[in-house]
């Protein structure tokens, strides 16, 4: 058997040694001798994998491939590394490790365990009933709405951080693809491209993305000053009302025939044969026609007047008379 390069890894053989003794005068001659080669190849690789220590299973025994150790070409370039934010740089310069949390945390106020971020969570602003006054607290201040400011404040902190890391991934040419997908000026590989100058259309487009992606469609969206509406294209569904009222009875009746029409037209090929139908109306009208005119001939016939039966009659009775005088 001749020596093979098999690499079970990838399921991959290959024969270095191969090489043709002539050239093929034909393309079905270098086909055959292709497909002969690689059969031969591909019985090299089976005969390795049931050579391997197995395991027992119901559809059949199953092997664990070994590590692959040819080095195959990759498809697309390799992404380029993300910018650094700038948490980041500050938790590297200050050796801050990072810790993963738990998804719950006791909450002392109602003295239960909680979800760490989300609807119920730990230590909720809306669930504190009472605030501790402190000893710079400024009289006549109302300590919930310094809190919902506080909030707000934060949020509104991390938004702008969220916009600087972006700025920057953008420089470095590492965009997130999700972002690129919005912004259609931007490259989608996250390769560093000559500046494009963005047109209205494109910002209406993306804007228009944005304001649609709620469940809503953006109705009840803020509109910045100057926007207009989005333009919905298609048609808007309608739904019956959820509370009963006069004439709900017949609405719904009418609905409910026309689902039932469509699908009876829909479905019509199969519920009715036409040319069936056409045919059996022929078959019985035909009847109908052939029946009728026998009954017309038959009455007809009873109506008619019987001549020899009527010159008969006299004469028999005429003969009798005359034999009985």
């Amino acid at each position: 058997m001749a020596e093979y390069e098999i690499d079970l890894g990838n399921l991959m053989a290959f024969d270095p040694h191969r090489s043709f003794s002539s050239p093929p005068s034909s393309r079905e001659e270098l086909v055959k001798e292709s497909l002969e080669q690689g059969t031969k190849l591909v019985q090299a690789v089976a005969d390795t994998l049931f050579v391997l220590p197995s395991t027992e299973d119901p559809d059949g025994p199953i092997v664990t491939l070994p590590p692959p150790t040819t080095r195959l070409p990759r498809e697309k370039p390799l992404p380029k590394p993300k910018a650094p934010t700038r948490w980041e740089l500050f938790a590297k310069k200050k050796g801050i490790q990072k810790h993963k949390k738990d998804k719950v945390a006791f909450d002392e106020q109602t003295g239960t365990w909680k979800r760490r971020h989300g609807y119920d969570r730990v230590n909720d602003d809306k669930d504190v009933p009472i605030i501790e006054a402190k000893m710079n607290d400024e009289p006549g201040e109302d300590p919930f709405a310094k809190r919902r400011e506080e909030k707000k404040k934060r949020v509104d902190k991390q938004e702008k951080n969220r916009l600087h890391n972006l700025k920057q991934a953008a420089k470095s040419g590492a965009l997130p693809s999700h972002i690129q997908l919005a912004a259609t000026a931007l490259p989608i590989t996250g390769s560093q491209a000559a500046p494009k100058k963005v047109g209205k259309d494109e910002l209406q487009n993306v804007a228009g993305m944005a304001a649609s992606a709620t469940a809503s469609g953006g109705k009840f969206d803020k509109k910045l000053p100057g926007e207009k509406p989005t333009k919905h294209e298609k048609k808007y569904r309608k739904f019956l009302p959820a509370a009963e009222g006069s004439g709900m009875s017949s609405l719904e009746k009418q609905q409910t025939e026309k689902v039932l029409n469509k699908l009876i037209s829909k479905n019509s090929h199969e519920i009715l044969n036409v040319e069936k139908a056409v045919t059996m109306y022929n078959v019985t009208e035909e009847k109908k026609r052939r029946s009728q005119k026998g009954k017309s001939f038959s009455s007809s016939s009873k109506l008619k007047p019987n001549k020899k039966s009527f010159k008969k009659m006299p004469k028999k009775g005429s003969s009798n008379k005359g034999k009985s005088k």
